[in-house]
């Protein structure tokens, strides 16, 4: 694989099934998003629907506005957001897109498998919510 913008990798046919490019930027930028089948507003709140963000440069604002890259260009990052104002607090940076691109396929993976802690990401739980995220998720455990 080479680090070029325009190489995705085969990012569409590596990712799980429940989890579908958005949008492919130019500058080589991804947002993947899951399940937007049923984050709809009728069975889960739009603004809920999890994103994953591959971008060039640090993300300092939040999904649906141009970031200001305030980082390194030359670094790659990859962000998990459950909702505008929450996201995995981890700082995942890479030197190559490559090793970003390899994460971000990871990190899909491990959120669909149920690997990912989302509760803990809430200041304020919303535990209908969980259980209905945990039913697509592989997460079965059990409050």
């Amino acid at each position: 694989m080479s680090d070029s913008t325009a190489d995705d990798g085969g990012i569409d046919s590596r990712l799980p099934e429940a989890w579908q490019v958005w949008s492919r930027g130019e500058d080589g930028r991804l947002v993947l998003a899951y399940r937007p089948d049923v984050f709809d507003a009728a069975d889960f709140p739009a603004p809920c629907l999890p994103t994953l963000y591959l971008t060039h440069g640090k993300r300092t604002r939040r999904p649906g506005v141009h970031p200001g890259d305030t980082a390194d260009t030359a670094d790659w990052f990859v962000t998990l957001y459950l909702e505008p104002d929450v996201s995995l607090d981890e700082t995942l940076r890479y030197p190559t897109r490559d090793a970003a691109l390899e994460e971000t396929v990871a990190l899909a993976r491990r959120f669909d498998d149920g690997e990912i802690d989302y509760r803990r990401l809430y200041q304020v739980p919303r535990e209908a919510y969980f259980e209905r995220l945990d039913d697509l998720t592989g997460d079965g455990c059990e409050d």
